[in-house]
């Protein structure tokens, strides 16, 4: 019996962990799959908060089921940071990855775009972009650190509390600045609110003076 609930309740406890990792933080992952019409471009975002690693991977889905993938279908990816800065690069491809630690904070953006053919051709890719958390690799992390599922649950908790703390200072620190702008913003509505009162009154005394001088240079006062 003593056994059974250990390993009962060892169980238990991952599940409830797995539970808690699951619950507690929605992982700013981007997984998707588009079109992409020869001659145009479409670009992805993602906010990205500085120090925060992001991963990334893109294959062009080949339309026949079989045979190399045509020469049409190749694309050309940038992934910029929000100052434009390049993070990645790759012309004429089929497929490709990235990885990068955030130096910048901010919308980080990833286009894709291919040369103009004629006839038109529709470009399938298949895009998941990974940040945070999400952008660990779990399993080499318990390969390499040799971790039983008990430890790797309660790794990626730690990681995932963290990443809330994180979040949470990111956050203030936008409400922050967007009181700060606020303030600002008030500041210069009142003095522009002053400026214009000030000058209607200056405009209208003007206009009495003027008035006044012409009546009594017509003798009407």
């Amino acid at each position: 019996m003593g056994p059974g609930r250990r390993i009962g309740g060892s169980a238990g406890l991952r599940f409830v962990l797995a539970l808690a990792v699951a619950s507690l933080l929605a992982l700013p992952a981007r997984s998707l799959r588009f079109d992409l019409q020869s001659g145009q471009t479409k670009c992805i975002s993602e906010d990205i908060k500085l120090h925060a690693m992001a991963v990334g991977k893109y294959a062009v889905v080949n339309p026949a089921d079989s045979g190399p993938l045509p020469d049409s279908h190749r694309v050309t990816v940038r992934v910029t940071s929000p100052y434009g800065n390049n993070i990645h690069y790759a012309e004429s491809v089929e497929l490709g990855n990235f990885a990068f630690t955030a130096n910048e904070a901010g919308d980080y953006l990833a286009c894709f775009w291919t040369p103009n053919h004629k006839p038109a051709t529709t470009v399938t890719l298949e895009f998941d972009w990974r940040t945070g958390v999400a952008a660990k690799d779990w399993t080499n992390v318990a390969k390499k650190g040799q971790l039983d599922l008990m430890e790797l649950e309660l790794k990626k908790l730690g990681d995932t509390v963290k990443s809330i703390h994180d979040e949470m200072f990111y956050l203030r620190e936008r409400e922050e600045e967007m009181q700060d702008m606020n303030r600002t913003t008030n500041s210069r509505m009142a003095w522009l609110s002053f400026l214009s009162l000030l000058v209607c009154l200056s405009v209208a005394g003007l206009q009495l003076w003027h008035l006044k001088t012409f009546f009594e240079r017509k003798k009407l006062l």
